[in-house]
């Protein structure tokens, strides 16, 4: 039988598994017990990094021998079954007080499941969204657990140690209970798509309005992100732009297939909205901008379709002012999609009886996940201002921002309608923007025509109380009884 001298384990050794078991074994304090299904596995990563000190383990059993109490396990496995399987195996030897940690992307309602089943146990199930992929596992995620306070006794030092490090604060904190932890990270992974799909649609309208290349438009995008840009998937973004393909010589952007992929978070992310009743559509339409761009057999038919009579041309006097209208057009659009992301965190946290603190979770993506940029930490600071601020792009930093923007943001709007270049997430951000500023919207007929085809009743400006017209009758309204 081992001997139980190991603080934390890992399940799972595929690439995150093992980075995140060598970034906890390169912190002091750390012993670090490994298993994988496959102990080839675990022998690969043994050989690949003795200096590690892993203590591998070739059954669950030897596995949780080789943990102190209360022992704790992140499991690093594919979301699903697989999951499922390993929280069963570990619970057959885990005892009472001990901690599960599913670190993988989750849906949050599973979480939920598997937290109330485990608990049942006397085990602390604890679901924990780890972003910054398998380089920030290596070096230093942002990790959002949610999990009892008990095991966050226990947890909250290991994770401490290994997280990203953002002005001198670890990017981790307690999020809240069961899965919210994965449902913040979910809404992480939204927002993540809404920000990548508006780099796109900037990089489209700059390449073909002005006709730049590639490497051009790399060193734009490397001067905003010296700027109030600055974030992770802007300065990546110039260097894919850079990267020239080895084998044909063209930019590597033009050789990668224009379908984008998607791993479900994106859309789980606009379907809870959905349910929650809260517009998150910046988000929603780069999540079907993947899904389009992933239809070929359409876009082949589709291509024959007529377009505008004229091509899309910036006059050359023009360039620089257009190039700066798509940057404040990017600006004041990922302000919206960050507005959207925290109502849906909020809207969550009430839902499910969650105490997020939505200040400290803008801190710990400053560092170590993919949307992380400069910004956040007004997004911090407005919320540290007014913790209950509802629409959060009203913050002053923000409304001012979005001040400066907003005719460029129209421009740019009006420019790809008109040029015929797609730009879903610029245009449904701003029409959420002036959708929420708008002092009267016409949902005032749609609930006029709700309550002639199917008598579901509204209310009026002037009175209280609940109405409906009877409409196949002689069109008098009566008061109704309020069912809503």
């Amino acid at each position: 039988m081992p001997t139980a001298t190991a603080n934390i384990g890992v399940v799972g050794l595929a690439v995150m598994g093992s980075n995140l078991a060598r970034n906890l074994a390169s912190r002091e304090g750390n012993t670090v017990a490994i298993f994988n299904r496959s102990y080839e596995k675990t022998q690969g990563v043994l050989d690949a990094h003795p200096e590690a000190g892993f203590l591998p383990a070739a059954s669950y059993q030897e596995f949780a021998d080789s943990l102190q109490k209360p022992r704790t396990a992140i499991i690093m496995v594919k979301a699903g079954a697989g999951t499922d399987a390993v929280i069963d195996e570990l619970v057959k030897v885990f005892e009472p007080g001990d901690i599960i940690v599913d670190g993988g992307n989750a849906y949050f309602p599973d979480t939920i499941r598997r937290e109330q089943a485990v608990r049942a146990t006397g085990i602390n199930f604890v679901g924990a969204g780890i972003s910054g992929g398998e380089e920030g596992a290596l070096t230093g995620p942002s990790i959002m657990p949610g999990g009892s306070d008990e095991s966050w006794v226990t947890l909250g030092p290991i994770l401490r140690s290994i997280a990203a490090i953002a002005e001198g604060e670890p990017c981790v904190t307690h999020v809240g209970h069961d899965g919210a932890g994965h449902f913040v990270k979910m809404v992480h992974n939204g927002i993540e798509y809404a920000d990548m799909q508006l780099i796109a649609e900037a990089y489209d309208l700059i390449r073909r309005g002005t006709g730049k290349s590639p490497a051009e438009i790399a060193e734009i995008f490397a001067a905003w992100n010296a700027g109030e840009l600055e974030s992770y998937l802007i300065e990546i973004t110039a260097e894919v732009l850079r990267q020239v393909d080895a084998e044909t010589g063209a930019p590597l952007v033009d050789v990668i297939l224009d379908q984008a992929g998607a791993k479900g978070t994106g859309a789980w992310t606009v379907q809870t909205a959905l349910a929650l009743g809260v517009p998150v559509s910046g988000i929603a339409e780069a999540t079907f901008a993947r899904s389009l761009s992933s239809h070929p057999e359409q876009r082949v038919v589709a291509a024959a379709l007529p377009g505008p009579a004229e091509a899309f041309t910036i006059p050359a006097d023009q360039v620089d002012a257009f190039i700066e209208d798509v940057r404040l057009a990017l600006y004041a659009s990922k302000i919206v999609a960050y507005s959207q992301g925290f109502d849906e965190i909020r809207a969550g946290a009430a839902e499910y009886g969650w105490n997020i603190d939505l200040g400290a979770t803008a801190k710990i993506w400053r560092g170590g996940c993919i949307i992380r940029a400069q910004f956040l930490n007004r997004i911090a600071d407005a919320y540290a201002s007014t913790p209950d601020l509802p629409v959060l792009m009203t913050a002053p930093y923000f409304a001012e921002a979005i001040g400066r923007a907003q005719a460029a943001w129209r421009r740019v709007v009006v420019t790809a309608a008109q040029a015929g270049i797609p730009a879903p997430a610029f245009s449904s951000s701003l029409s959420y923007y002036d959708g929420i500023r708008a002092d009267r919207l016409p949902a005032a007929l749609v609930q006029g025509q709700r309550d002639f085809f199917g008598a579901h009743t509204y209310k009026r400006t002037d009175k209280p109380g609940t109405f409906h017209t009877q409409w196949s009758g002689d069109r008098t309204e009566i008061e109704a009884q309020d069912t809503h």
